[in-house]
This record gives structure tokens, sequence and C-alpha cells, in this order.
């Protein structure tokens, strides 16, 4: 998924409560879906700028040499400027983008 794109806010907002539990009617499992779903959304946040940062990596024997690199600085900024991942799930869980399911019904 292009996390680039989406549309949730940058900053902490208040949500309505019923809005959140609507899917589940229950608070706390909805709340544990979307737990779910914002670990999976930093984990693909950060194996995405891991690769980003190993493609301008410099490797030196030296620890003297300390290269400051623009590319590496400027893809960090970057990634450090999206929504963060709680928000991202929260505003899948509230597009209806988000699947789960219970395992007791068929």
């Amino acid at each position: 998924m292009d996390y680039k794109e989406t549309k949730a806010p940058l900053s902490t907002i208040t949500y309505n409560k019923e809005a959140i539990e609507a899917p589940t009617h229950n608070i706390y499992e909805a709340i544990s879906i979307i737990a779910k779903r914002a670990t999976q959304v930093n984990s693909d946040l950060k194996k995405e700028l891991v690769d980003k940062l190993d493609e301008f990596a410099t490797y030196n024997d030296s620890l003297e040499e300390v290269f400051e690199n623009k590319e590496q600085i400027e893809v960090s900024k970057f990634y450090e400027r999206l929504p963060k991942p709680h928000a991202i799930a929260v505003e899948e869980w509230l597009d209806g983008k988000v699947y789960y399911r219970t395992p007791e019904t068929k």
C-alpha cells in the first residue's frame, strides 16, 4: 500500500467513539484490530526506509571518518514527515479498508 498518499492527520485528533466501534460493536475489539494494523504499517514503513537508506550507504572501515550523506538525510526527513502508523491505521479502519475476522464465527 502507498502510505505517502494517505489522508491521515499528521497530529493527534479526537475521533468519534461510535464511528470507531461501529464495525465490531465493541470498542476494545476495534482498538485491538487497529493496533495490529498499526504494527503492520510500522513494519512496512521501517522495511521501506531501511531499503532506501541502504541504496545510499557508504561502507567504511575507518571509524574516524563519518560521511554525511545528503540523500540519506533527505529520505529520513521525508519519512519523519509522514503520518504516524497509528493515524494511518485509524484512517484505514474508518474508511473500511481493514479486513478482519473472528475465529469464532463462520
